[in-house]
């Protein structure tokens, strides 16, 4: 597939116009103002668009999308344990399978690409990602299930994680990656976080996990482990693997050192942050310190969309406004993190940039949008004016999966039907109501 004449994103995440992109197979095999030769495929008319890397989610729960708006205005603990995980534990493999094509439908139209995500059952999760050709990295995470401790083979995401591994490897590509994960330290005991971290050096696993999301989370474990999670975690050997720590929002100095020593990725989760209360993550000593961040947009129950474009929008608006610094995370610094840095923390290299040799990750844009002209500089439209509905296309590895508002490998209405079918079920059984139709 040729896109010809379209203003490119490139791998320095500078604009270039009238550039020529080749893909063949699932790799971009050239970039440039000359015109390819020979056989090129289907030729796509870039005039008035611009072609830029996909984006990449680092922190979801995407079965969740099922629980979008269930649990409205409570801190994350009551939202957790009086709403979340009563809904969650009547949801089944195919719920979930359901669920989250709703979501990969969703983060598809959005500008994603590729996602990290932590739950249950999921092979089903796994099996979503197969069908809609959209890329992973998946985790089963890892919780003592209302025990103070419990070993690892001992919680159900042991058997959890043997059965993604074995759903994986006969797949036949690298879309899916399995990574260790450990919900958190409130719900973790030190046997169990510390023979999952074992687990995940042995089968070398990234890992996944929720730290010092709130205020309540962070002094709580200071009390009662004398320590703050962070330091838990680097003791227990969580972060000998690379890792992504997602929210960080009270992470102190110590901290802070303890991540860097470690190059533990930060997912930065501004919407689901700023909705729970919880806060806004230092992004700013994060960064001095060297840490790699990245965005994600958590679960759409506590966000409630997963709208990565949204999301790096409020991110970037957020920082500027905590740090008084109109200054503070460019264009090209806000993409990098949502793009190469979410790339590298997932484990792929050849992905996050439109450059030859790398996969062919590429969204278009229609800047023939009121919201969307002038274009004078079309990093600032991408971050500050571009909407999910300006995305008119949706290439992940070189295979089109999304293309002016339809599905290629969605069927979306069946999606939309076994869905709400699904959260009426548990709803009459929670609460005796059902969705507003």
């Amino acid at each position: 597939m040729l896109f010809k004449n379209i203003t490119v994103i490139d791998k320095n995440y500078q604009a270039v116009a009238h550039q020529n992109i080749l893909v063949e197979g699932n790799k971009i095999v050239s970039i440039g103002s000359e015109m390819p030769q020979g056989e090129v495929g289907e030729v796509y008319d870039g005039t008035g668009k611009i072609a830029a890397p996909s984006l990449f989610n680092l922190h979801c729960h995407v079965p969740m999308t099922l629980l979008r708006g269930y649990g409205e205005g409570l801190p994350l603990q009551n939202w957790l344990f009086d709403k979340m995980f009563p809904f969650e534990a009547l949801l089944s493999e195919e719920d979930i399978y359901w669920g989250s094509l709703l979501g990969i439908a969703e983060m598809l139209r959005s500008g994603i690409c590729s996602f990290s995500d932590m739950y249950f059952h999921m092979p089903s999760v796994a099996r979503a990602v197969h069908e809609s050709g959209i890329k992973a990295n998946l985790a089963h995470g890892s919780a003592s299930g209302g025990k103070a401790d419990c070993s690892f083979k001992e919680a159900s995401s042991y058997n959890g994680t043997l059965k993604l591994l074995d759903y994986v490897k006969p797949l036949g590509h690298d879309r899916i990656i399995v990574d260790a994960s450990i919900h958190a330290e409130y719900t973790s005991g030190p046997i169990l976080c510390r023979e999952v971290a074992d687990f995940a050096k042995e089968h070398q696993l990234r890992m996944q996990v929720h730290v010092s999301e709130t205020k309540k989370e962070h002094e709580d474990c200071k009390r009662n482990r004398g320590m703050t999670p962070t330091a838990w975690f680097s003791e227990l050997g969580v972060f000998d693997v690379p890792a992504v720590a997602a929210h960080c929002v009270w992470v102190d100095e110590n901290d802070i050192a303890l991540l860097a020593k470690h190059n533990v990725t930060v997912s930065y989760n501004p919407s689901s942050n700023l909705k729970l209360g919880s806060g806004i993550a230092p992004l700013r000593a994060l960064r001095q310190a060297g840490i790699r961040t990245v965005f994600g947009t958590d679960g759409a129950a506590s966000n409630n969309n997963l709208n990565m474009l949204e999301e790096i929008h409020l991110g970037a608006m957020v920082q500027k406004g905590a740090q008084q610094d109109p200054l503070f995370l460019s264009t090209a610094d806000v993409l990098t993190m949502a793009c190469r840095n979410g790339a590298l923390a997932q484990g792929r290299e050849d992905c996050g940039a439109l450059k030859p040799g790398n996969r062919a990750d590429i969204l278009i844009f229609d800047t023939n949008r009121a919201h969307m002209q002038p274009v004078i500089e079309p990093l600032s439209n991408l971050l500050y004016s571009a909407q999910s509905d300006d995305i008119v296309l949706n290439m992940v590895d070189g295979k089109v999966l999304y293309r002016d508002g339809a599905y290629l490998t969605i069927d979306i209405e069946k999606v939309l039907a076994n869905t709400k079918r699904i959260v009426n079920e548990k709803l009459t059984q929670l609460e005796g109501k059902k969705v507003f139709e």
